[in-house]
């Protein structure tokens, strides 16, 4: 199963918990009708008291939000000429001068020299 697919199937699941809670219906009978129903698809105990307990604090969406973290990287094509021409007027300054003078971290550096210039 693909993760739209299952990332879908997670939000219908979390939208029956969310029927089944405003009906009045404990975690645990929830988790026995998932089960049921579901079988090896449902999702476990813990996940439904988890959702259950976010419904009683008054949030009721049955998306997850973006998680807290690092973000995805994105290659900006401005960044990568910056790089490709200070590259070529001085092949010996370093990376952690380029780095700091365009405001990125040395990984994201080494990666744009590798996978967007095929550079060494």
């Amino acid at each position: 199963m693909s993760g739209d697919a299952r990332d879908f199937n997670n939000i219908k699941t979390r939208a029956i918990i969310k029927f089944f809670f405003l009906q009045g219906m404990s975690p645990k009978e929830i988790y026995a009708i998932l089960i049921e129903k579901l079988g090896e698809h449902a999702l476990s105990h813990a996940t439904v008291k988890n959702w259950v307990a976010q419904f009683k604090r008054g949030d009721f969406s049955t998306c997850v939000g973006p998680l807290p973290g690092r973000t995805k990287t994105v290659n900006i094509p401005e960044i990568i000429e910056q790089i490709h021409e200070i590259n070529l007027e001085d092949g010996r300054i370093s990376a952690k001068s380029i780095a700091e003078q365009l405001g990125i971290s040395r990984e994201r550096f080494w990666s744009i020299i590798h996978e967007d210039l095929y550079m060494r």
